[in-house]
Protein backbone atom coordinates (compact mmCIF):
# COMPACT_ATOMS: atom_id res chain seq x y z
CA UNK A 1 0.00 0.00 0.00
CA UNK A 2 2.95 2.22 1.06
CA UNK A 3 4.39 1.82 -2.44
CA UNK A 4 1.42 2.38 -4.32
CA UNK A 5 1.05 5.27 -2.71
CA UNK A 6 4.32 6.56 -3.19
CA UNK A 7 3.72 5.63 -7.02
CA UNK A 8 0.48 7.58 -6.95
CA UNK A 9 2.40 10.88 -6.33
CA UNK A 10 1.08 13.74 -4.02
CA UNK A 11 -2.40 14.27 -5.33
CA UNK A 12 -3.50 10.87 -3.68
CA UNK A 13 -3.40 12.27 -0.45
CA UNK A 14 -6.34 14.51 -0.81
CA UNK A 15 -7.99 11.16 -2.00
CA UNK A 16 -6.64 9.72 1.35
CA UNK A 17 -8.23 12.10 3.55
CA UNK A 18 -11.41 11.93 2.34
CA UNK A 19 -11.62 8.31 2.56
CA UNK A 20 -10.85 8.64 6.07
CA UNK A 21 -13.78 11.11 6.88
CA UNK A 22 -15.81 9.18 4.90
CA UNK A 23 -14.93 6.65 6.87
CA UNK A 24 -15.59 8.05 9.95
CA UNK A 25 -18.92 9.58 8.67
CA UNK A 26 -20.20 5.85 7.78
CA UNK A 27 -19.19 4.93 11.22
CA UNK A 28 -20.73 7.44 12.98
CA UNK A 29 -24.03 7.34 11.43
CA UNK A 30 -24.61 3.62 11.50
CA UNK A 31 -24.23 4.35 15.32
CA UNK A 32 -26.42 7.00 15.46
CA UNK A 33 -29.21 5.86 13.37
CA UNK A 34 -29.66 2.88 14.81
CA UNK A 35 -33.60 2.35 15.40
CA UNK A 36 -33.42 2.01 19.50
CA UNK A 37 -31.46 5.37 19.02
CA UNK A 38 -34.81 6.95 16.82
CA UNK A 39 -37.53 5.53 17.51
CA UNK A 40 -37.24 2.89 20.31
CA UNK A 41 -40.15 0.13 20.81
CA UNK A 42 -43.81 0.83 21.87
CA UNK A 43 -42.80 4.38 22.97
CA UNK A 44 -45.98 6.11 21.83
CA UNK A 45 -48.05 4.11 23.54
CA UNK A 46 -46.04 3.74 26.71
CA UNK A 47 -46.33 7.84 26.49
CA UNK A 48 -50.22 7.47 25.88
CA UNK A 49 -50.89 5.60 29.15
CA UNK A 50 -48.64 7.51 31.72
CA UNK A 51 -50.53 10.41 30.11
CA UNK A 52 -53.90 9.03 29.95
CA UNK A 53 -55.70 11.70 32.89
CA UNK A 54 -52.79 14.29 32.94
CA UNK A 55 -49.42 15.42 31.71
CA UNK A 56 -46.56 13.62 34.31
CA UNK A 57 -44.08 15.43 36.40
CA UNK A 58 -41.45 17.09 34.62
CA UNK A 59 -39.09 14.36 35.88
CA UNK A 60 -40.80 11.99 33.79
CA UNK A 61 -40.75 14.21 30.61
CA UNK A 62 -36.84 14.55 30.97
CA UNK A 63 -37.05 10.68 30.95
CA UNK A 64 -38.83 10.85 28.08
CA UNK A 65 -36.56 13.08 26.21
CA UNK A 66 -33.68 11.18 26.72
CA UNK A 67 -34.96 8.10 25.76
CA UNK A 68 -34.69 8.77 21.68
CA UNK A 69 -35.38 11.05 19.30
CA UNK A 70 -38.90 9.94 19.27
CA UNK A 71 -39.18 10.49 22.95
CA UNK A 72 -37.42 14.20 22.10
CA UNK A 73 -40.67 15.12 19.84
CA UNK A 74 -42.87 13.77 22.36
CA UNK A 75 -41.65 15.46 25.54
CA UNK A 76 -42.12 18.57 23.27
CA UNK A 77 -45.68 18.12 23.42
CA UNK A 78 -45.41 17.49 27.48
CA UNK A 79 -43.17 20.81 28.29
CA UNK A 80 -45.48 22.74 26.56
CA UNK A 81 -48.65 22.18 28.35
CA UNK A 82 -46.52 21.74 31.86
CA UNK A 83 -45.49 25.23 30.77
CA UNK A 84 -47.32 27.19 29.39
CA UNK A 85 -50.96 27.59 31.80
CA UNK A 86 -52.72 28.38 28.34
CA UNK A 87 -51.30 26.48 26.29
CA UNK A 88 -53.82 25.83 23.29
CA UNK A 89 -53.85 22.71 20.94
CA UNK A 90 -51.99 24.57 18.22
CA UNK A 91 -49.42 26.02 20.33
CA UNK A 92 -48.99 22.10 21.41
CA UNK A 93 -48.55 20.76 18.08
CA UNK A 94 -45.70 24.02 17.36
CA UNK A 95 -43.68 23.14 20.16
CA UNK A 96 -43.66 19.18 18.82
CA UNK A 97 -43.57 20.64 15.32
CA UNK A 98 -39.94 22.67 15.77
CA UNK A 99 -38.72 19.95 18.21
CA UNK A 100 -39.17 17.63 15.08
CA UNK A 101 -37.51 19.51 12.83
CA UNK A 102 -34.70 20.07 15.23
CA UNK A 103 -34.23 15.93 15.58
CA UNK A 104 -34.89 15.44 11.65
CA UNK A 105 -31.45 18.12 11.21
CA UNK A 106 -29.88 15.87 13.81
CA UNK A 107 -30.56 12.59 11.99
CA UNK A 108 -29.34 14.47 8.43
CA UNK A 109 -26.16 15.10 10.21
CA UNK A 110 -23.15 14.44 7.81
CA UNK A 111 -24.78 13.15 5.58
CA UNK A 112 -24.00 16.28 2.88
CA UNK A 113 -20.43 15.76 4.10
CA UNK A 114 -20.66 12.32 2.69
CA UNK A 115 -22.78 13.29 -0.59
CA UNK A 116 -19.84 15.85 -0.99
CA UNK A 117 -17.42 13.30 -0.98
CA UNK A 118 -19.40 11.23 -2.87
CA UNK A 119 -19.02 13.95 -5.82
CA UNK A 120 -15.52 15.26 -5.45
CA UNK A 121 -13.63 12.00 -5.38
CA UNK A 122 -13.87 11.27 -8.90
CA UNK A 123 -13.13 14.73 -9.49
CA UNK A 124 -10.08 14.62 -6.98
CA UNK A 125 -8.81 11.17 -9.21
CA UNK A 126 -9.37 13.09 -12.26
CA UNK A 127 -7.03 15.96 -10.81
CA UNK A 128 -4.52 13.53 -10.51
CA UNK A 129 -4.79 11.66 -13.85
CA UNK A 130 -4.33 16.12 -15.53
CA UNK A 131 -1.24 15.81 -13.15
CA UNK A 132 0.01 12.29 -14.24
CA UNK A 133 -0.59 13.17 -17.99
CA UNK A 134 1.25 16.87 -17.60
CA UNK A 135 4.32 14.95 -16.02
CA UNK A 136 4.07 12.26 -18.87
CA UNK A 137 3.96 14.71 -21.80
CA UNK A 138 6.69 16.81 -19.66
CA UNK A 139 9.31 13.49 -19.85
CA UNK A 140 9.04 13.76 -23.69
CA UNK A 141 11.90 15.01 -25.43
CA UNK A 142 11.78 18.88 -27.16
CA UNK A 143 11.30 17.16 -30.58
CA UNK A 144 8.10 15.29 -28.76
CA UNK A 145 9.69 11.84 -29.98
CA UNK A 146 8.71 8.61 -27.25
CA UNK A 147 12.03 7.22 -27.59
CA UNK A 148 14.43 10.46 -26.17
CA UNK A 149 11.98 10.46 -22.97
CA UNK A 150 12.50 9.85 -20.05
CA UNK A 151 11.51 6.25 -19.30
CA UNK A 152 11.15 6.49 -15.47
CA UNK A 153 9.65 9.98 -15.43
CA UNK A 154 7.29 8.59 -18.16
CA UNK A 155 6.65 5.43 -15.97
CA UNK A 156 6.10 7.73 -12.76
CA UNK A 157 3.54 9.56 -15.18
CA UNK A 158 1.49 6.69 -15.83
CA UNK A 159 1.44 5.46 -12.41
CA UNK A 160 0.06 8.52 -11.15
CA UNK A 161 -2.77 9.03 -13.65
CA UNK A 162 -3.41 5.66 -13.70
CA UNK A 163 -3.53 4.93 -9.58
CA UNK A 164 -5.44 8.32 -8.98
CA UNK A 165 -8.36 7.51 -11.28
CA UNK A 166 -8.78 4.37 -9.21
CA UNK A 167 -8.79 5.37 -5.84
CA UNK A 168 -11.08 8.25 -6.73
CA UNK A 169 -13.61 5.76 -8.10
CA UNK A 170 -12.35 3.52 -4.60
CA UNK A 171 -13.45 6.19 -2.08
CA UNK A 172 -16.57 7.61 -4.30
CA UNK A 173 -18.70 4.39 -4.91
CA UNK A 174 -18.80 3.60 -1.39
CA UNK A 175 -19.57 6.96 -0.34
CA UNK A 176 -22.62 7.18 -2.74
CA UNK A 177 -24.03 3.85 -1.92
CA UNK A 178 -23.77 4.34 2.13
CA UNK A 179 -25.10 8.48 1.57
CA UNK A 180 -28.17 6.78 -0.57
CA UNK A 181 -28.53 4.18 1.87
CA UNK A 182 -28.59 6.81 4.91
CA UNK A 183 -31.02 9.28 3.17
CA UNK A 184 -33.58 6.68 2.54
CA UNK A 185 -33.26 5.44 6.06
CA UNK A 186 -33.45 8.79 7.59
CA UNK A 187 -36.88 9.45 4.80
CA UNK A 188 -38.05 6.29 6.71
CA UNK A 189 -37.31 7.97 10.31
CA UNK A 190 -38.71 10.87 9.58
CA UNK A 191 -41.88 9.56 8.06
CA UNK A 192 -42.50 7.65 11.03
CA UNK A 193 -41.71 10.78 13.18
CA UNK A 194 -44.17 12.32 11.81
CA UNK A 195 -47.33 9.83 12.29
CA UNK A 196 -45.97 9.27 16.06
CA UNK A 197 -45.79 12.95 16.44
CA UNK A 198 -49.52 13.22 15.23
CA UNK A 199 -51.16 10.33 16.70
CA UNK A 200 -49.56 11.58 19.90
CA UNK A 201 -51.07 15.29 19.28
CA UNK A 202 -54.54 13.69 19.33
CA UNK A 203 -54.10 12.17 22.36
CA UNK A 204 -52.76 15.47 24.08
CA UNK A 205 -55.69 17.91 22.57
CA UNK A 206 -57.88 17.02 25.52
CA UNK A 207 -55.26 18.02 28.05
CA UNK A 208 -54.50 21.40 26.68
CA UNK A 209 -55.44 23.92 28.83
CA UNK A 210 -56.47 26.73 26.68
CA UNK A 211 -59.00 24.25 24.88
CA UNK A 212 -61.82 24.89 26.83
CA UNK A 213 -60.82 29.00 26.62
CA UNK A 214 -60.87 28.17 22.91
CA UNK A 215 -64.60 26.02 22.82
CA UNK A 216 -66.35 28.32 25.24
CA UNK A 217 -65.42 31.60 22.32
Amino acid sequence: MLSIIQAAGWPIWPLILCSILALAFIVERFVSLKNSRVLGSGLVDEAIGISRTAVPAPETVNQLAQHSALGEVLAAGWRAINNNPRCSPDEMRAAMEAAGRTVTHRLERYLPALATIASAAPLLGLLGTVIGMIEIFGSQAPSGALSGGNPAQLAHGISVALYNTAFGLIVAIPALIFWRYFRARVDGYTLELELSAERFARHLEPLCPGRSAEAKR
